[in-house]
């Protein structure tokens, strides 16, 4: 097992760099300026640009910290290649760049002071989906063709034809505006997350909304793949022998169909959760959530890319880290998978 862990955190290097390569290209792809960018509608003197220039390592500079001239007096521009290892090993070192447009702060810091609050709602939107998801496919397989099978089926293909933007909006309206004109406050949720710095933001409540949101096409994906991994499951011959020894049906589902069903709703369910930490960007604008999904699509309306690229590299991070965990967690739900040595699967 820990050879299998090593030899998976290995492979996570190439993967890494092949991401930060393709978005430092795309970095530089985007047209503008991004001293200019930084600048707005303000013009900078030369030397303020120069000066500029030099601390985001755009001009070349010699040992002692002078700018490197051409023979026409141009400041010299730092090759790409150069400016792709300095960028590769600042990540390395934790630096994510510096903001264009949050008066030169880090981008470091401004994902770690919003990632609290994505965490926090990536927590209760997996809750929502692992409980209700599992439970309802669960009910479905085992109630075959009843009421309650039709009802899953039903609510689950409205959920996923249902854009998250526009069920938020609808949970706004009802909860917001609807119930509220009709019972006061009695059933009102807010509608939208108020993180100014005298809010009371971390009450409960705040999370329902945009929770339910978050998770109600995910639950819907999870339901199904539930109840068809559990119907498949329930047809296999040790199963059949499970039975034929007298063990009652919910011994038989618990004890033996259960955990071989989970494995693809487990995978299913880390990755989302991958996804959910990543920062839902339409949840989080919708209900203005001060998460890492709202700073990003605030940076890409300002054209801020060090925060947009700082975002998507802590994506790809956490998504590897978390496919590792689903995929070390397949041992301990089916007994039948280990690792051996060699770090292969068998």
């Amino acid at each position: 097992m820990g050879k299998y862990i090593l030899k998976r955190i290995v492979q996570f290097i190439p993967v890494f760099l092949g991401v930060t390569l393709i978005l430092f290209a795309l970095e530089n792809i985007v047209p503008g300026d991004p001293i200019k960018l930084m600048a707005g509608e303000k013009k900078l003197d030369a030397q303020t640009e120069l000066n500029l220039r030099v601390t985001y390592h755009l001009v070349e500079t010699d040992d002692s910290g002078n700018v490197v001239y051409d023979e026409s007096g141009n400041p010299v521009e730092t090759p790409l290649w150069k400016r792709y290892i300095m960028y590769v090993g600042g990540l390395v070192q934790g630096d994510l760049g510096t903001s264009y447009q949050r008066k030169g702060q880090a981008v470091a810091d401004i994902l770690l002071s919003k990632y609290p609050y994505t965490i926090k709602l990536a927590v209760v939107a997996i809750i929502l989906e692992t409980i209700i998801g599992i439970g309802a496919g669960m009910i479905s397989a085992i109630k075959r063709y009843s009421f309650w099978d039709v009802l899953v089926t039903l609510v689950t293909s409205i959920l996923v034809a249902m854009p998250a933007f526009w069920l938020g909006m609808l949970l706004q309206l009802f909860f917001g505006v609807v119930l509220k004109n009709a019972t006061g406050d009695a059933f009102y949720l807010p509608v939208s997350a108020d993180f100014s710095p005298y809010a009371e933001f971390q009450g409960w409540v705040y999370y329902i909304l945009p929770a339910v949101t978050l998770a109600a096409v995910s639950t819907a994906y999870t339901a199904r793949i539930m109840r068809s991994q559990l119907l498949e499951v329930m047809n296999q011959d040790y199963i059949r022998t499970a039975r034929a020894k007298g063990l009652s049906r919910r011994s038989v589902i618990w004890h033996h169909a259960l955990k071989n069903a989970l494995i693809p709703v487990v995978t299913y369910i880390g990755n989302d959760f991958g996804a959910m930490m990543a920062g839902a960007i339409l949840t989080e604008t919708v209900f203005n959530w001060p998460g890492v999904g709202n700073e990003t699509y605030r940076a890409i309306s300002q054209r801020d890319w060090p925060i947009v690229l700082g975002s998507v590299t802590v994506i790809v991070v956490l998504v590897m880290v978390i496919n590792l965990i689903v995929d070390v967690s397949y041992a301990f739900l089916d007994p039948r998978i280990r690792f051996d040595n060699s770090g292969k699967e068998n």
